[in-house]
């Protein structure tokens, strides 16, 4: 696609360019090149990266901007590199599972650091006064979860097993997948095969895949019971692929059970910790569990919890975070909107609490359910008092519960239009945690809710930085402190 078109002479960055080219400026959210043309139009590019000057072929038109399809390079980026999958591209049937193969995994790396800052900024009008080391890791083979779809595809004789292909509802014929673990990726072709001889292969659209630390669990979606010879092809497989231990869900999730009880239980561990998660495959979990270690012990030492001293961990799930929280705390509260996961987190504390494991027994933890999407600053003040909060919000944010700070602080302050403190809150002496740690899955919801903590709520935000959760991917994981302003620096 690269071509060696001579850039013209006067083109030091800011000249005209031929007819058609355009030069890119930036990437967005969803790793488009972003151009403009001679008129302001902006063009958004896929497969352009920053820096480069290219022709591309628009499919859609609107008043202010156009999307567009690259088709030649006239001067390439030095940061891009040979996609690592063959299944990458822009070309007919390529999976869209990965959009930034074709970017050095550094600059990715870049690219989501200043979607975390311009984000914290526009949307927030909020600017960190530090900005963290990126946590990055392995590029390749480190998604430990996905969700894999099926189909037999009758005119071809054949099963699919794989992610959609790039904007498209069809299944994308994948042999391979190096961000898969390299067992996972070794398997896909067997899984075709297997899928492809069950008698259930016209009702079975999806294999859920979750890596434990010694367990490679599958979930097979089945629309309809499986006979005897479907669920001994199962036990064959997984007899022959020993890590392998197969689920199946005939519904929704809850429906999820094992086909058999032996074997090892899925699970994975915090080792700086002490700690051992077991988990169900249909349970939230850390996509890349080596970022999720080092993640983990960032947070923790971000959080700089004391041995006398109350954390909550708000969207607690399994208890990712709260239970390493309860190595260093003096009490913990983990609070999740899932019954089903507050059930599970109860079980890990149980199972992490002997003092062999952790190095002493952890401290008093409770989890509770609660709806965190419908926080107000009555709920917040029963709570407790807490002097450190950890905050893993789902994409939504957490808009209710920054919202319940920020007006407890305005009624404390006295702001004009504020409301009455909730009853009791002053005579409980009630006060806001000194430091909050964030940890993000979408920087627009995490820059929405900095905005309310550094401009409502009192905090300044001292420190923030990108964690790179999916190589690969447009998708932007982050971590930000806050520290109350009248807390010394």
């Amino acid at each position: 696609m690269t071509d060696t078109t001579t850039i013209p002479a006067n083109d030091d960055g800011a000249g005209a360019l031929p007819d058609g080219w355009l030069r890119v400026e930036s990437l967005d959210l969803e790793a488009q090149g972003v151009a403009r043309r001679a008129d302001g139009k902006v063009v958004f590019i896929e497969g352009a990266l920053p820096g480069e000057l290219v022709s591309a072929s628009t499919y859609r038109k609107k008043n202010n901007w156009e999307q567009a399809t690259l088709t030649a390079i006239h001067h390439e980026s030095s940061q891009r590199v040979a996609p690592g999958c063959p299944h990458f591209g822009l070309h007919a049937g390529a999976c869209g599972g990965c959009k930034m193969q074709h970017l050095h995994p550094a600059a990715q790396v870049a690219v989501k650091q200043r979607v975390l800052e311009d984000s914290l900024w526009h949307l927030g009008k909020v600017r960190a006064e530090t900005l963290l080391c990126p946590i990055h890791g392995p590029a390749w083979g480190y998604r430990y979860r996905a969700r894999l779809s099926v189909r037999h595809v009758q005119k071809k004789g054949t099963v699919l097993v794989g992610f959609h292909e790039r904007k498209s509802r069809y299944v994308a014929d994948m042999g391979v997948c190096p961000v898969l673990p390299p067992h996972v990726s070794a398997m896909l072709m067997p899984l075709r095969a297997l899928v492809g001889s069950l008698e259930a292969r016209d009702t079975c659209p999806q294999i859920e895949l979750a890596c434990g630390d010694e367990v490679t669990a599958l979930v097979l979606r089945h629309l309809e019971p499986l006979s005897d010879a479907d669920t001994a092809r199962l036990r064959a497989f997984a007899a022959a692929h020993p890590s392998v231990q197969w689920w199946l869900q005939p519904k929704g999730p809850d429906t999820v059970r094992l086909l058999d009880a032996d074997g090892p239980q899925l699970a994975y561990a915090l080792p700086e910790f002490g700690i051992r998660m077991p988990f169900k495959p249909t349970d939230f979990t850390q996509v890349n569990p080596h970022i999720n270690r080092v993640l983990v012990g960032r947070a923790l030492r971000l959080l700089a919890v004391q041995p006398n001293e109350r954390v909550i961990d708000w969207f607690c799930g399994l208890g990712n975070f709260t239970l390493p929280i309860a190595t260093r705390a003096r009490e913990v509260l983990g609070v999740e909107g899932s019954e089903a996961l507050v059930a599970r987190s109860r079980e890990n504390y149980k199972e992490n609490q002997a003092p062999a494991q952790a190095g002493r027994a952890l401290a008093a933890t409770t989890f509770v359910a609660r709806n965190l999407f419908e926080m107000t600053p009555q709920a917040l003040v029963q709570d407790g008092v807490a002097d450190k909060w950890l905050v893993d919000p789902p994409r939504e944010g957490a808009f209710a519960l920054a919202k319940a700070l920020a007006d407890l602080h305005q009624q404390r302050i006295g702001a004009q239009g504020a409301g009455l403190l909730p009853a009791g809150a002053e005579a409980e002496g009630w006060t806001p945690p000194a430091r909050i740690v964030y940890v993000s899955c979408n920087p627009a919801t995490l820059a929405r809710d900095a905005g309310l903590l550094v401009h409502q709520a009192g905090y300044r935000c001292v420190a923030a930085g990108v964690v790179n959760m999916f190589a690969h991917t447009a998708h932007v994981e982050s971590i930000a402190v806050f520290e109350r302003s009248d807390t010394p620096g």
